[in-house]
């Protein structure tokens, strides 16, 4: 006990699961509960090693183990945890609930069939980028209602407020609506707002169908993030939908300047207050008599149609009080959390500037061996996460990946496709895993990003 007494308590306590010699010789560590249990489990070898070490996805010997590491990963998941309050509901056999509070939020793996075999490396990504975009459009009969035309083709709903906007940019110019902020504001609609206009085509300029998913996606804009105006080629400002769940309506809309960094700032909660902050903004540079013409007409047929212009709503701070974590790109991450049970989140255990810290070093590293050491404290983070995962909180898989992306750089795609569609298909967010796919296959620093 003296010696116990005497060593550095390790930051994660009991929830500890390194099992490096000197770590643990050096640290001191609380029992766990079922340790002995614990201690019976295998050690699993993680797809770091496979990422940095050569082994290509082609690879038999690689894939078997590689494919071993995947089962055995979903054979956790399954495992219930009936010692710590989660049962299973006899009404929907396959769902993990707690006892307590709305659990819509979890499922199964089992259910969901995870399946990260082609996942795994960034040769994986590429080899499957294809496949990707056939999967983008899938090339069905386009549906003649234009709402469940666009819903197909982006695996999720836009908002009234969308069709709205394009109504009001057809008053301004009936010909090419798309271009009506053109020439007052240097805007143009975009993504969605192609099919609207009709510049939807079964085979683009390269003679591939286009992916929908990837349809002007900047190179920050995560899954949550639905492009849908764009602004100038030199800072790639643009505004998107932001949404949480892709079952849902977007939370608000949001800007971004893809040339400047990952920030997504909100704008107000439509389309119709985003564009009268942009004007706000421009007549702060210029009286420009047309950019007050554009207000009064923007303003007036946002109040015919009872549409907010408010930059922050009542609910956009009724979200606020959902996130779980800010994020890297600052919107935050709002996952279901049983109150009673606070089962659904942990926290990465890595304040902001040690996590940039860490993946500047990875990033930076210019040797295997220094790569590979460098890499250790990403793997010790997504063990914990493996952990975490088993306990259905899947909120800190998706904060790691989502950091990651924000973070940016190829180095890190393999770490974002082994954890983030995993974490997207145990909330139910499939649309999500699709897009980070599709999104991965060709990441691009770029203005030209129209899939047509």
């Amino acid at each position: 006990m003296a010696d116990c007494d005497k060593k550095p308590k390790c930051k994660f306590g009991e929830k500890c699961y390194r099992k490096n010699a000197d770590h643990q010789n050096n640290y001191y560590h609380p029992k766990r509960k079922n340790e002995d249990e614990d201690n019976d489990q295998p050690k699993k070898k993680t797809k770091i090693e496979h990422f940095f070490k050569g082994a290509g996805p082609g690879e038999t010997d690689d894939k078997k183990e590689e494919n071993k590491d995947v089962d055995e990963l979903k054979d956790k998941v399954h495992d219930e945890k009936e010692d710590e309050g989660a049962t299973e509901d006899s009404s929907s056999s396959g769902y993990v609930r707690p006892e307590a509070g709305n659990t819509s939020g979890y499922v199964r793996a089992e259910e969901e069939e995870i399946d990260l075999a082609d996942q795994s490396g960034q040769s994986g990504v590429e080899d499957n980028e294809d496949d990707v975009e056939e999967a983008g459009m899938d090339a069905p009969v386009s549906p003649e209602d234009m709402k469940e035309n666009i819903k197909q083709k982006y695996l999720m709903e836009m908002p009234d407020d969308f069709y709205e906007f394009w109504e009001f940019c057809k008053s301004l110019e009936a010909k090419k609506p798309s271009d009506a902020l053109k020439k007052t504001l240097g805007l143009q609609l975009v993504g969605p707002f192609d099919i609207l206009a009709e510049k939807c085509k079964k085979k683009n300029r390269k003679g591939k169908t286009p992916c929908f998913q990837r349809h002007w996606r900047y190179y920050y804009d995560p899954p949550e993030f639905t492009t849908v105006i764009r602004g100038d080629d030199t800072t790639l400002f643009h505004f998107g939908y932001f949404r949480d769940d892709p079952n849902e309506m977007p939370a608000f809309v949001a800007s971004n300047a893809a040339n400047e960094n990952c920030t997504i700032t909100p704008r107000g909660e439509n389309i119709f207050a985003a564009i009268n902050w942009f004007v706000d903004e421009e007549l702060k540079k210029t009286k420009y008599k047309e950019l007050s013409t554009l207000q009064t007409a923007l303003r007036d047929w946002a109040k015919s149609k009872d549409i907010s212009l408010e930059l922050k709503t009542k609910q956009m701070t009724k979200r606020q009080k959902k996130v779980v974590c800010k994020t890297f790109h600052g919107a935050g991450l709002v996952v279901p959390v049983d109150e009673a049970t606070e089962i659904g989140y942990r926290p990465v255990p890595e304040s902001v500037a040690d996590l940039k810290k860490m993946f500047k070093r990875i990033e930076k590293s210019e040797t295997d061996e220094e790569r590979d050491k460098n890499i250790d404290p990403l793997q010790e983070l997504i063990t914990l996460i493996q952990f975490a995962n088993d306990e259905c909180d899947y909120g800190e898989g998706i904060e790691l990946s989502l950091d990651l992306f924000s973070y940016g750089g190829d180095t890190f795609h393999p770490f974002i496709m082994t954890l983030l569609p995993m974490g997207y298909k145990l909330l139910r967010r499939h649309a999500y895993a699709k897009i980070i796919q599709a999104h991965l296959a060709d990441r691009r620093r770029t203005s030209d990003l129209s899939e047509f």
